[in-house]
C-alpha cells in the first residue's frame, strides 16, 4: 500500500518530489479488476488480521509458529506494532486507493517500477487464482510505468511481492540509480 500513499504525497506537495521508486506498488483499481474470489477473501484476511493483532502482545503467534521461518523477517513483522499496522492499512485501502486514483501523471519526474515475478506466485493463493490474478497485476504494474515519461520498469526474477526482502540488490540498485540521475540533472544540483 505504500505506493498509493507516496502517489497521493506526490499529488499534494509535487515541488517536494524528485524522483520515485516503486516496489511492487498496490494499484489504486486493483480491488475492480482482480478475480472476484479474490476480492471476496479479503474478509477472511481482515479477520485473520485482527486475531494475530489481538493475539500479537501474547506471544501466541510466535508459539504457535505463525510466525516467518527467517530471524530478521520474523522480527519486523511479528510484533504487535506491525500487527496493528497491517490492519489499519487493510481496513484504509478503499480510501487511500481513491485518493491515488485522483493523482495522475507524474509528468516527467523520474519513476522506476519494481515489479515481483509473474512466475513466483504467492503463497496462501488458490492455485486457480494464481495465473489471473498475476496477469492482472503485471498489466497494473505496467500502467504505473506509464505515470511518468521518464520510467523504468524492472521485473525483480524469483521475487515475490516483498521484494526488499527476496531480492534488495534490486531495490538498491534502482534507488542508487534514481538518486545519481536526479544528481544529475540541472534543476537539483544541491542534492
Amino acid at each position: 500500500m505504500g505506493g498509493l500513499d507516496v502517489r497521493i504525497y506526490a499529488g499534494l506537495y509535487p515541488s517536494d518530489i524528485a524522483g520515485m521508486v516503486l516496489v511492487d506498488s498496490s494499484h489504486p483499481d486493483q480491488k475492480k479488476r482482480f478475480p472476484p474470489a479474490l476480492n471476496d477473501m479479503e474478509g477472511t484476511w481482515l479477520r485473520e488480521q485482527e486475531f494475530l493483532t489481538l493475539i500479537m502482545p501474547f506471544g501466541i503467534p510466535r508459539l504457535m509458529g505463525f510466525c516467518a521461518k527467517d530471524v530478521d523477517v520474523r522480527a519486523a513483522d511479528c510484533n504487535f506494532h506491525s500487527q496493528r499496522e497491517a490492519l489499519a492499512e487493510l481496513k484504509s485501502f478503499n480510501e487511500s486507493a481513491n485518493q491515488a486514483s485522483t493523482t495522475g501523471s507524474l509528468g516527467a519526474i523520474p519513476l522506476a517500477v519494481l515489479s515481483s515475478d509473474p512466475n513466483r506466485p504467492e503463497p496462501d493463493l488458490p492455485e486457480d487464482l494464481v495465473a489471473p490474478m498475476n496477469n492482472t497485476w503485471q498489466q497494473m504494474q505496467e500502467e504505473l510505468a506509464q505515470l511518468s515519461t521518464k520510467s523504468t520498469h524492472v521485473i525483480a526474477r524469483n521475487s515475490g511481492h516483498y521484494i526488499q526482502l527476496d531480492r534488495p540488490d534490486i531495490v538498491v540498485n534502482a534507488v542508487d540509480q534514481m538518486v545519481s540521475q536526479i544528481r544529475k540533472s540541472p534543476q537539483h544540483e544541491a542534492y
